[in-house]
């Protein structure tokens, strides 16, 4: 541990702040649906979740390894370059959450490692067999592969309890749902929060403090997961209310489909040691729920602003990755001027933020935004015959009295 040195401890440091980004930005993956049905007290299913998360931490190194080990060349990093990658992913982080929009803080993390790579080593530094298989591809697959098995869950779900007791059968769905959301938020802490431990490995590793191609330290897989649950627990509200309410209308079933379809996913792809997106997988889980219901629907508008966020995520995440390792290569002035200048954006999201707070107590509160034709209709409707009254007799004086006449008799 000698050689742990100050640019080494910010790039923990700050490592750990992503991490905590991470889990409020996430919550909505595992508790979204939960909260949405009414299964869950919002921080009750908060608690329950970071909980989980800390847990699922422990449980395997695979994710870990493939972001210290496989997508980039370690050889030739140094910290710097994994600072200004989690710069990229931090700011892309709170900017998405700050506009309530479920991307994904996988690829943010990502991208910012392969921009803040390229631009510091070249793309050869950059494994472009293991960004195909074990971060692309995925990313495509998964939400198509859970979006389906979620449709098909649901409409399983409603054929088997169609004459069921109606109210037997929502209170069985909704303990399902608390066990499935579980299950979601340990897969989470199982992929999500060995990601922070992979880049602190990989930190590590550059600066000389462990051997190449170690596992994560003990420590580093606890403060990962500590860091992880602190932030579910804090919960990313903003999202909760997106991936909850803004997607679709959810019932007891099909939040069950929906959850029990992606924590398969997340947890088989952990095995595999694929870095996947646990935002991709529960978003399309919870749309195909809402497919699987007869007369669901889906809200497409809501649903392609989160696809084009999903596109957005890596070169994004890459250019500003890019932007910070030019800076900070400038020697020690520019590292702190980049710490400087991601703190203070952070503090200015915080505070756009507060002008309209989302919590626990509003989060299921959503104004659904009015089609255009509605407004159209709205805007040419005449308005209650009281109401036109009111205004006509506000608006138009009443008549004056006539003069006296000069001819009238004297009395």
């Amino acid at each position: 541990m000698e050689n742990f040195s100050l640019i080494l401890a910010i790039v923990v440091v700050t490592a750990l702040a992503f991490d905590f980004t991470n889990g409020f930005h996430d919550t909505a993956n595992a508790m979204a649906t939960t909260i949405s049905t009414g299964a869950l007290k919002p921080k009750v299913a908060v608690a329950m979740s970071a909980t989980l998360n800390l847990v699922g931490a422990f449980l395997s190194v695979e994710v870990a390894n493939t972001i210290s080990k496989g997508l980039v060349d370690e050889t030739g990093i140094r910290p710097e370059v994994i600072f200004a990658a989690l710069v990229g992913a931090i700011l892309w982080n709170l900017l998405t959450w700050l506009v309530g929009l479920p991307s994904s803080s996988s690829h943010a993390l990502m991208g910012g490692l392969i921009g803040a790579t390229i631009a510091s080593a070249g793309t050869g530094a950059v494994h472009g067999d293991a960004l195909v298989t074990k971060v692309l591809l995925p990313a495509i697959a998964a939400p198509l592969v859970a979006g389906l098995a979620a449709m098909f869950a649901t409409r399983f779900s409603y054929s088997i309890s169609k004459n069921a007791d109606g109210e037997a059968t929502r209170k069985g769905y909704r303990a399902g749902q608390i066990a499935s959301a579980g299950l979601v938020s340990l897969a989470h802490g199982t992929n999500d929060a060995q990601k922070t431990m992979g880049i602190i490995t990989l930190a590590l590793i550059a600066g000389g403090v462990i051997a190449p191609d170690s596992n994560p330290p003990t420590w580093v897989i606890l403060s990962a997961g500590l860091a992880i649950a602190l932030g579910t627990y804090i919960g990313g509200w903003r999202i909760i209310r997106t991936m909850g309410k803004g997607l679709t209308d959810l019932q007891p079933q099909q939040g069950f489909a929906a959850q029990t379809s992606a924590a398969t996913a997340i947890l088989a792809s952990s095995h595999l040691g694929f870095s996947l997106s646990t935002t991709h997988v529960v978003s399309g889980s919870v749309m195909g729920a809402g497919l699987g219901r007869k007369g669901g629907a889906v809200r497409w508008s809501t649903a392609t602003r989160m696809v084009v966020a999903w596109a957005l995520t890596l070169p994004a995440a890459a250019l500003v990755a890019a932007l910070a390792e030019s800076v900070t290569d400038l020697g020690d002035w520019g590292t702190a001027v980049v710490a400087v200048l991601l703190v203070a954006a952070s503090v200015a999201i915080w505070r756009i933020s507060r002008r309209e707070v989302v919590d626990h107590s509003n989060v299921n509160d959503v104004e659904q935004p009015t089609g255009v034709v509605t407004a159209a209709i709205a805007a040419v409707t005449p308005p209650p015959a009281g109401t036109v009254t009111e205004e006509l007799t506000a608006t138009i004086p009443a008549p004056a009295p006539a003069p006296a006449s000069d001819s009238a008799p004297a009395v």
